[in-house]
């Protein structure tokens, strides 16, 4: 199955017609979406509850995991061992895993997270903390990708049952990480599509965060890309579809655009809109 979704449902107007959306009312138009609530701070269990509760049952979650976790906090402010981060962090996130409505746990590093031992065998861990959960890496460095390290990443990969996701991003000389569309896991694997503004990504003032983001597909590159999602749906059982170039309002027409390409009806999603009677 081939699911196509946004980061965030709150901010998407070209989807509902509203500034500020809820769950629920995205959940009406498609079946996919990226939380990063618990990059920020591990929620509360009643939240991760109420996520649920208000989706179908078709409905899937990516969960961008606690910050501390990708080496982009600093958990020792928070808790006395990384045993402890990874046991709260699970707990809080136990209603969406015994759900069904996981699709994968995000774990996005750093690009100072480069090709080393030590990162290595830390990836060892994150497998055997979150067990036979699903888990996606996304890598931020390029070293993974070199040609000295690049067989030696997708094997690892693998042999830890770890979705590569595959990234689209600027192509950058060796600043970037290329668009990899290899499988790693043939269970599911998940595309994140950043948008491809070079001189945006490189931007370090202020508004970088907007700026990196922002980013329109046209109708060319939106069907260079379902080529590759129609050759990856024989080797992967799930494919999901991430559009994460949020800051001109862009993602939600470009994933309507691309369900539209690809052919795809979602049946099961919560009704558009209440009505009177």
């Amino acid at each position: 199955m081939i699911r196509i979704g946004l980061t965030s449902y709150k901010e998407h107007d070209k989807l509902t017609g509203k500034p500020n959306n809820t769950l629920y009312e995205y959940a009406g138009f498609l079946p996919f979406v990226e939380l990063d609530t618990a990059y920020y701070g591990i929620p509360r269990k009643s939240s991760v509850e109420n996520w649920i509760e208000e989706v179908p049952h078709s409905f899937r979650f990516v969960v961008k995991v606690y910050q501390g976790i990708s080496g982009q906090g600093k958990w020792q402010d928070y808790y006395t061992s990384e045993a402890e981060m990874f046991t709260r962090f699970l707990e809080a996130m136990e209603p969406m895993i015994q759900s069904g409505k996981l699709y994968c746990f995000l774990i996005q590093f750093p690009s100072t997270f480069k090709c080393t031992k030590e990162n290595v065998m830390y990836l060892k861990r994150l497998r055997a903390y979150f067990g036979e959960l699903p888990i996606a890496i996304e890598l931020r460095d390029f070293s993974w990708y070199s040609e000295k390290f690049l067989k030696g990443t997708r094997d690892f990969m693998m042999q830890q049952q770890f979705s590569l996701a595959i990234i689209d991003e600027p192509q950058l000389l060796n600043t970037t990480v290329p668009f990899d569309s290899f499988v790693t896991n043939s269970a599911f694997t998940l595309l994140r599509l950043h948008g491809r503004n070079a001189n945006g990504w490189q931007s370090n003032d202020a508004d970088w965060r907007k700026k990196r983001t922002l980013y329109r597909y046209n109708e060319q590159e939106l069907y260079e890309l379902a080529e590759t999602i129609k050759r990856l749906q024989g080797q992967t059982k799930e494919i999901g579809i991430i559009f994460n170039n949020n800051s001109g309002g862009d993602a939600a027409e470009n994933a309507l655009a691309l369900k539209k390409i690809l052919d795809i009806t979602y049946d099961d999603l919560n009704p558009a809109q209440i009505d009177l009677f």
